[in-house]
């Protein structure tokens, strides 16, 4: 196993470290925790808490500031954080007006912030939640009850910050929230395993000429596994499935995340947004907003996701306001 890394156990302190010495004037920890916070709290708003298991970066982390979140919590490589952790961090970013947790839907996180938040409301926080179930591969998978939360989540992240920055009660920002989710249509594909550092073993197999349609951030089994074919015909067959979720009509507006997994190229992702793009226009289906890059990754795993959000006019303003992150900026 080729990896920059010390020891194992301590892959995700130094790497939270790491990103706080790089971005000082942004981003702060709570205690020694695995906790990343804005580094200037912003009072009299709802507080945005969202995390899970590392290996996903930019995800969480990167994501915390002006417009966005409040607050990361990271857990160990592909593993929920624990319920005390989250749990401190609602504490570290509550000014009063409540805490809206964003859960991606893995029965352990989902148990573990509804857990926190538990211990949150027994301390007077009141604290909601919405559970980013974007992934429209699977119904049920490994860790999973009902569709998975994958990249959508940064949509998600972007939005609903936004709104939570410019004032919308608790209530309301669930209520957007859930709107968001609804609109927003991911699916992704593997072209090769990731290294899990903390066990040195592949995260599964897959031959040489194989991709696997669907498959889960963590690894998880898609719908089917094929043999490699040009870009054009893997996105053809992806979108197919996500205009058919989607509800998409000409005219229509959508925002785009065309996401890598860690390992493929900026080129390839280029090359995926071309086709894209030019099937999007076919439709007369208007493209809003694009990102293409790596915002919820998977460790090295080669492979892709294809992200749709479809846009109302509250949705629209809130994609277009300025955020300020280490991993993200508008305006």
């Amino acid at each position: 196993m080729k990896k920059m890394i010390n020891q194992a156990e301590n892959i995700v302190s130094e790497m939270l470290l790491g990103m706080l010495k790089a971005y000082p004037n942004m981003l702060q920890q709570v205690a020694d925790l695995p906790i990343i916070v804005r580094k200037q709290k912003k009072q009299q708003k709802v507080g945005l808490v969202s995390g899970g298991g590392s290996g996903h970066e930019p995800a969480h982390a990167g994501f915390v500031g002006y417009g966005m979140l409040d607050a990361a919590v990271a857990g160990e490589v592909f593993t929920s954080p624990s319920a005390d952790k989250v749990y401190e961090a609602i504490k570290a970013v509550d000014s009063g007006k409540g805490v809206l947790l964003v859960i991606k839907n893995y029965s352990g996180d989902v148990m573990n912030f509804e857990m926190a938040a538990e211990m949150a409301a027994m301390e007077g926080i009141t604290v909601s939640k919405i559970i980013v179930d974007d992934d429209i591969a699977v119904e049920n998978s490994t860790y999973t009850v009902g569709r998975r939360g994958i990249a959508g989540t940064v949509w998600v992240h972007k939005m609903v910050g936004a709104a939570a920055e410019s004032g919308y009660s608790l209530e309301a920002l669930e209520q957007f929230g859930n709107k968001v989710i609804a609109n927003t249509k991911s699916i992704g594909m593997a072209l090769k395993p990731c290294l899990v550092p903390t066990t040195g073993k592949l995260s599964f197999e897959l031959a040489d000429d194989e991709v696997e349609i669907g498959l889960g951030i963590h690894g998880e089994p898609g719908t089917h596994r094929e043999k490699i074919q040009s870009a054009d015909q893997h996105v053809d067959h992806l979108l197919e499935k996500l205009l058919a979720e989607s509800n998409l009509s000409a005219e229509d507006e959508v925002a785009v995340l065309v996401n890598g997994l860690g390992e493929t190229t900026l080129i390839e992702l280029f090359i995926i947004n071309n086709r894209v793009a030019d099937v999007l226009q076919s439709k007369n289906i208007r493209v809003v907003d694009t990102l293409v890059g790596n915002y919820m990754t998977s460790l090295d795993m080669g492979g892709f996701s294809i992200t749709l959000s479809k846009l109302d006019s509250e949705m629209k303003q809130m994609l277009q306001a300025k955020a300020d992150t280490v991993a993200f900026k508008r305006g």
